[in-house]
């Protein structure tokens, strides 16, 4: 536990930003799973989604949940996989 004011202060400041960011990388998960299965059944509903996952990952990014490039990365590895679907039907 800790000892002075401020390590408590801090303390409770890491609790709330973990939170926040457990609740970020949850959605963020979520929004790809869905993209993924998406991806499977409806590809004109996936290309739509697919700008939804972007924002979610351009927000983690700037909220420095996950770092830029990471996001950056699976952005890249989404669209690739969406465009060779598009491309092989």
């Amino acid at each position: 536990m800790p000892q002075t004011r401020t390590a408590l202060r801090a303390l409770r400041k890491a609790q709330k930003r973990r939170l926040r960011n457990l609740k970020v990388k949850k959605e963020l998960k979520e929004s790809i799973k869905k993209f993924k299965k998406l991806l499977e059944s409806n590809l004109e509903e996936a290309k739509k989604y697919l700008s939804v996952v972007y924002k979610k990952l351009d927000m983690a990014a700037q909220k420095r949940v996950i770092h830029k490039n990471k996001a950056s990365r699976q952005k890249s590895k989404l669209a690739k996989k969406l465009n060779q679907l598009l491309l092989s039907k």
